[in-house]
Order: structure tokens, then C-alpha cells, then sequence
């Protein structure tokens, strides 16, 4: 068996796993880092990358209708051919020489194949010919990611199902599309596949709202928009059990309410799970199948030495390429910084702790209307036994909104601790709303409060003078 030795062994070449080896490579350290799919990994190539892809031309076409003027010069159809073209090229048409080419030209060692765990600092790599051993001479980490899930529905796996990967990467649109599920990937692949060319889209979603974990009026907003776009959503439903006895043929799908069902494809939106199953994590006492439960470091618990670490999705704290990206930088860090016996007391190693995830996450939803939010949800604040006010104003009556888009339609709420006076959490819900979602993730992790963000006087006339318009409502 061919043996190698790293000063940091990454298992995993996602983002999260390019720049936990890139930081540490930095740091003076040696990395290897092993793949056995595509450089770049899920976000690169079927997942953040080509659903913005497939998205923005749809939303750009919808925006200049939206303006009188630029309305009566889109008066064309959508070009799915060149949409289809565009988000290729935007992935690299499924190659990823570019990636490796950054990998060499960062000092990072690539290893193709699939990695496991087989021991303490020690990770075995099945390759085409042979495995090889790498062992670690500071630390392993764990950035494999996630996997879609798919529940045990009957007849749902035998019929071969479009997952986030099939819906970002297919090279057509299917007559008639079923969506099992209310969440991102599932209404926005809903709401792009309808633009391109599926004639009839059904979303089923069995809670009482779409994006159940955001604000309530997120999910109203955005299955207005749905329906504006000629897509079914049903809710308070789900699939009962799945038929497909051709396997070219259409799918049949029954209902808990008892409606049925007929699409030429069926796509999983029902969340995540971790890649651990074939990992090796059980040689470190982990359980296959399971999140890596980290500490603030992302140190694995339960694992004595601290020489093996998971960053990213791996480890279930925030499943978003941004986080993941995060955690990865204040990792690599970390490790160049202990290999070189400087970080033993982390407490004064701030920059090496990841800890955004415990009350500033920020995401955006690429709807239409898009849905930007960040930190608590206010029924989240109010469960955690913060004292809660909130203010919220209509982001069509700000004068920004207004230029930005005719007959604007679209929402923002602030969530306030009332004893503080600073924010727990914020959402904004419109065309482009996505912009204003970083001014409120600064507020909050700054800790800012109300009376110095009166101070921070927004442009005029941009949208982001609802920031005035919701301090104002804040002071009635």
C-alpha cells in the first residue's frame, strides 16, 4: 500500500474543503485533499452555482417587465436554449480542469478517490488500481458534505426521482413536474422549471405553509408568486406512495388527501442528509449516517487528541456554502496556529472560532420574490425566551421599491430584543431584496442598537430606506 504524510488531510474538495486547505497551506503547512467526484464540489456544479443560473435570466426578463420602458422592449420570449447554455458554462459544462488548476497553483495536493477514516490520523483513499494510505501529522478534516434525502415512501426510489442534482443540471424541461416539498431547493426549482418550459408544476408540501422556517408572510409571498406563475401548490398534503412501471413512462403519484397525481418527473425537495455512511467515522466511535457533532474550533466531539475536525454541511450546524466557507476559514487558521503551538488557549484566538451559526446565519431564497433573511425568526426569539418586539413595514411604499419595480410587491420585519433595543433577527421579502439582508447580518452581529442605527442614514431613493421607514416604526 503506497503511504504518504501531510502536515492536514482534508477529505473532501468542496468549498469548505478548498479553504480549510488553502488557509492552512498559508500557515506554512503541507495539505492533501481527496475527491472522488468533481473538484469544486456540490455548490460548483449542482446546487448554488447552476439554480442561480437557471434562475437569473427568468428573474432579469421579469424585472425589466416590471419598468415602463425596458417592459415594451422585453417583449420576447425567454431563451431556454441559451439559459440552459449559460448555466453550462457557469459550471464549467461539468469539468473541473479550472479547479484543479487552482488546487496546484495553491500548493495543494490532490488526491482522487474515495477517502475514509481508518484510524487515528489516518485516512485510506480507494483509487482506480489500488488504495492509498495518507496519514496526518496535525489533523484530519471532515468536508464531505451532504446528500439529498430521500424518504421511504413507497415506490419513491424505484422511480428513479430527480434530486437537487437532476433539477440543476437536466437538459430539458418535463411536460408535467411534481415537487415533493416546501423548501429552497424545491420552490425554486419549481419556480425555474416552470419558466422553462414545463407546462404543468405541482408542489406538494404537507406543513400549512411554504419555507416553514422562515417568517410566515416569506412563505404567503412567495406561493403568490408561485401561483402568479402558473404553478399548483398544495399544501397540508404528501405523498402516500409513488408508481412508475415503466421506467420511461409517466409517474403516478397518491396523495394522503386522496387526490392523484400524474408527471413525467418527480424531484426530492424534502431536505438533506450528511455523507458520513461510507466515511470510517465508526473507527473514531461516530455513528455512520449521522452529522460530526463540533465544537466552536469544529473539533469533532468525542474524539480525544483534537486532530479531527468536520467543517461545512458535514457537521449540521448551518447547511449553507457561505457558512461552510466561513467555518473553513477560522479552521484552517486554527490549524496552522496550533501546529505551530500558538492557538492552546482559543479564547484568545477569536478569528479561530466559528460562531456566526449560533445567531447570524443569513440566507437567501432566489424566488420570486426573493426572500433575504438573517438571525431569529421572531416565534424562534420568543421560544428562546428573548423579549420581543417586532416592527415590519410594506417595501412597496418605499420610494426605492417603487422606481425599482412597478406595482412592488414585498415585505420587511426586524425582530428586536425590547430590553437590548438591539436585532435578533431580520427578513426582507421582494424583487432583489437579497441586497439588503448584509446591512441587517452587520447590525446584528455588531450588536448595534436601534438608537445608533438612526445614525445610519440610508440613500434616497434606494430601498434601503425601509431601514428608515421600519426605525420610524420602531419609534410610534
Amino acid at each position: 500500500m503506497d503511504i504518504q504524510t501531510y502536515d492536514v488531510v482534508v477529505v473532501g474538495a468542496g468549498p469548505t474543503g478548498e479553504n480549510v486547505s488553502d488557509r492552512a497551506v498559508r500557515g506554512g503547512l503541507s495539505v492533501a485533499i481527496v475527491e472522488a467526484e468533481l473538484v469544486g464540489g456540490e455548490c460548483s456544479y449542482w446546487a448554488c452555482i447552476p439554480s442561480k443560473a437557471l434562475l437569473r435570466p427568468i428573474h432579469a426578463l421579469a424585472a425589466a417587465r416590471r419598468v415602463p420602458g425596458s417592459r415594451e422592449a422585453a417583449s420576447g420570449e425567454l431563451d431556454v436554449a441559451a439559459t440552459l447554455a449559460h448555466r453550462d458554462a457557469m459550471v464549467s459544462r461539468f469539468e473541473d480542469s479550472g479547479q484543479v488548476s487552482w488546487l496546484e497553483s495553491a500548493g495543494i495536493t490532490l488526491v482522487r478517490g474515495h477517502g475514509r477514516l481508518a484510524g487515528e490520523r489516518f485516512v485510506e483513499v480507494e483509487r482506480p488500481g489500488g488504495t492509498t494510505a495518507l496519514t496526518a501529522r496535525h489533523a484530519v478534516v471532515l468536508a464531505t458534505g451532504t446528500r439529498p434525502a430521500i424518504p421511504p415512501i413507497p415506490g419513491l426510489r424505484e422511480a428513479r426521482p430527480w434530486t437537487s442534482r437532476e433539477a440543476t443540471s437536466a437538459a430539458k424541461a418535463p411536460r408535467r413536474l411534481l415537487v415533493l416539498g416546501g423548501g429552497v431547493v424545491a420552490v425554486e426549482m419549481a419556480q425555474a422549471w416552470r419558466a422553462l418550459g414545463c407546462q404543468q408544476v405541482t408542489v406538494v408540501e404537507r406543513g400549512d405553509r411554504l419555507l416553514g422556517r422562515t417568517e410566515p408572510f416569506a412563505g404567503a409571498l412567495v406561493q403568490e408568486g408561485l401561483e402568479d406563475a402558473g404553478i399548483q401548490v398544495v399544501l397540508r398534503s404528501s405523498v402516500r406512495r409513488i408508481e412508475r412501471p415503466d421506467p420511461r413512462g409517466p409517474v403516478k403519484a397518491t396523495l394522503t388527501d386522496g387526490r392523484i397525481i400524474v408527471a413525467d418527473e418527480v424531484l426530492v425537495g424534502l431536505g438533506r442528509q450528511p455523507a458520513t455512511t461510507d466515511l470510517g467515522v465508526d473507527t473514531v466511535g461516530l455513528e455512520p449516517g449521522s452529522i460530526v457533532p463540533v465544537d466552536d474550533t469544529m473539533a469533532v466531539q468525542g474524539v480525544a487528541g483534537r486532530w479531527l475536525y468536520a467543517a461545512g454541511d458535514v457537521n449540521g450546524r448551518a447547511l449553507l456554502t457561505h457558512q461552510g466557507k466561513y467555518q473553513a476559514r477560522a479552521l484552517g487558521d486554527l490549524i496552522a496556529a496550533r501546529a505551530g503551538g500558538l492557538a492552546e488557549d482559543t479564547a484568545r484566538w477569536g478569528r479561530h472560532v466559528s460562531t456566526a451559526d449560533h445567531a447570524a446565519v443569513a440566507q437567501v431564497v432566489f424566488t420570486d420574490p426573493q426572500v433575504a433573511s438573517v438571525g431569529l425568526t421572531e416565534s424562534q426569539a420568543r421560544a428562546a425566551g428573548h423579549p420581543v418586539r417586532t416592527v415590519g413595514y410594506d417595501l412597496g411604499k418605499v420610494s426605492g421599491a417603487a422606481l425599482h419595480a412597478e406595482g412592488y410587491i414585498g415585505h420587511a420585519k426586524l425582530v428586536v430584543d425590547s430590553v437590548r433595543e438591539v436585532l435578533l433577527g431580520a427578513t426582507f421579502v421582494g424583487q432583489d431584496s437579497a441586497e439588503l439582508v448584509h446591512a441587517a447580518t452587520v447590525a446584528l452581529v455588531g450588536e448595534v442598537p436601534i438608537s445608533r442605527l438612526w445614525h445610519a442614514v440610508p440613500s434616497f431613493p434606494t430601498m434601503s430606506e425601509v431601514w428608515l421607514r421600519l426605525l420610524e416604526e420602531w419609534g410610534r
